[in-house]
């Protein structure tokens, strides 16, 4: 049975309902937290809800509509009476030349991969209590090094790093700890549905693919008193695939 190091805490995870989402959540509530799953597929997010437990609440939240964020954080203070961990999870990845890329298209990856976050961080610092919390960005190692077609995935992912170190300087007076974890080439469809990967352009190592659950451990220590005087880091977690490009 793991540690409960997050007894009495509630959590919001956003693209919670399924892969490196799905983990996270699960390791939270292994942990003791009360979880809210936010997700676009409100069936989904309820469907993952319901398989932890009576302290989980599956929401549906466009996180790229900021009334949405509002609405879904006001949906856990209602269930559980509090806020403490936010995990910026929800991520949508595209693929197109510089040169097809209309601003519609790169408004549609934004909107979900940086302002969703930063939408979430405004309700952190309005409806975390006086004690503060955590918040968890999961950005992505396209934010060091990426590849051909992805530019607005890439440069979303990049921008949430600059976000995470905004939120730690803001956040230090009031008690907000922020970070980011970096995810390299991880077992989920978003790997392996990548056309760069399908066409064989991108070469993936086995070697180099980790598991959902080891960016949830990361999650997890971050999001914890164990990294109290962590904040404003970023974090890779790619089996040293991103020492290597």
């Amino acid at each position: 049975m793991m540690e409960a190091r997050f007894k009495d805490r509630v959590a919001i995870i956003t693209g919670g309902a399924g892969g490196i989402g799905a983990a996270i959540a699960a390791r939270l509530r292994a942990e003791g937290a009360a979880a809210l799953i936010a997700d676009l597929d409100s069936a989904a997010a309820q469907a993952t809800a319901g398989k932890m437990g009576g302290a989980a609440l599956g929401f549906g939240c466009d996180v790229g509509a900021e009334d949405q964020v509002a609405a879904c954080v006001q949906a856990a203070l209602d269930r559980f009476g509090r806020l403490d961990i936010i995990v910026n999870n929800a991520g949508l990845m595209s693929f197109k030349t510089l040169a097809e890329w209309s601003g519609d298209d790169w408004m549609k990856v934004l909107r979900v991969d940086l302002l969703g976050a930063a939408f979430f961080t405004k309700q952190a610092f309005l409806h975390f209590g006086s004690k503060g919390g955590a918040i968890v960005n999961i950005a992505s190692v396209h934010a060091m090094e990426t590849s051909a077609n992805a530019a607005p995935y890439a440069a979303a992912k990049a921008a949430m790093l600059s976000l995470t170190r905004s939120t730690a300087i803001e956040g230090r007076d009031v008690a907000i700890r922020a970070n980011a974890v970096l995810p390299g080439a991880i077992d989920t469809p978003m790997l392996w549905n990548n056309p760069n990967v399908k066409s064989g352009a991108e070469t993936i190592d086995k070697r180099d693919v980790g598991t959902p659950a080891n960016i949830a451990a990361a999650v997890a220590f971050l999001a914890s008193d164990d990294a109290a005087f962590i904040t404003g880091a970023s974090l890779a977690v790619d089996g040293g695939r991103l020492a290597r490009l």
